[in-house]
């Protein structure tokens, strides 16, 4: 039952953060091992968008995205926030995508925050719009005002997609894409999403290190608990979820 899936992308994960400093190429190791054959690494913010180049730079199998996620925008100056832009801007050749970027209303609940999320967010779309790159969206508790706000561009991801079926219909109606993380393995909402994503619009991510379908800490070769689930509630097999997950991956990310 639990042999591993060949040809897996974990499609957003954070293998940058401090919690994989320790055990990071035992990590890399693990994710190959089962059956990951590419980690898309997602930036939050400046120091993390460098990170995540270097790793797409050491690894051959680490693509990179660049963003700036409505969390890290308190205490974040005007000028911080232009030099972030500015440093997505210059790097864009050396990523896939733009984001993870958007708003987060579960963690922001005052007016005036939202707005500046708001404000931020939309010069993050102008980007990916300019730079001609698919756009990554955080939305939590906002996954309506952030599609909403993205209706003009042809290339999205909505990753870790927590929203409403409504919301994922009008989103993949648009041609846009849905991530479902390994939160899925405990979330009847998220297997009710998973069983519901048309399967040429659909992604798996692990998230990592949050997220994790198991105790403690997420890491990409979990997302095989995801590939798996999902076969099993859509009575599919585990190595056809994970060939059309991948090849959807390539297609949005421009992956060859």
């Amino acid at each position: 039952m639990n042999e591993s899936v060949q040809g897996v992308i974990d499609s957003h994960c954070h293998l940058d953060f401090k919690q994989f400093n320790k055990d990071r190429d035992a990590v890399l190791q693990r994710a190959r091992d089962s059956g990951v054959v590419l980690m898309i690494n997602s930036g939050v913010d400046y120091s993390t968008n460098r990170r995540s180049l270097e790793l797409a730079k050491k690894y051959d199998f680490i693509l990179a995205t660049l963003g700036l996620s409505p969390n890290t925008l308190d205490g974040l100056s005007e000028i911080e926030l232009n030099k972030l832009l500015e440093q997505i801007k210059d790097n864009a050749r050396q990523a896939v995508g733009i984001g993870e970027a958007g708003l987060d209303y579960y963690h922001c609940k005052d007016a005036t925050g939202r707005e500046r999320q708001a404000q931020a967010f939309g010069k993050v779309i102008e980007l990916a719009r300019s730079q001609d790159l698919p756009l990554v969206i955080h939305s939590r508790d906002a996954e309506q005002q952030a599609l909403d706000m993205v209706k003009h561009l042809d290339k999205v991801v909505f990753h870790c997609y927590s929203g409403s079926l409504a919301t994922m219909k009008e989103a993949v109606d648009r041609g846009f894409y849905i991530s479902i993380a390994t939160n899925l393995c405990r979330s009847g909402h998220h297997q009710i999403l998973a069983k519901n994503v048309p399967l040429d619009r659909l992604l798996v991510e692990t998230d990592s290190p949050f997220l994790s379908p198991r105790r403690g800490r997420n890491e990409p070769c979990f997302v095989q608990d995801s590939v798996r689930l999902i076969a099993k509630i859509r009575k599919m097999e585990p190595q056809e979820i994970a060939q059309i997950t991948s090849e959807n991956t390539k297609r949005i990310y421009n992956i060859h």
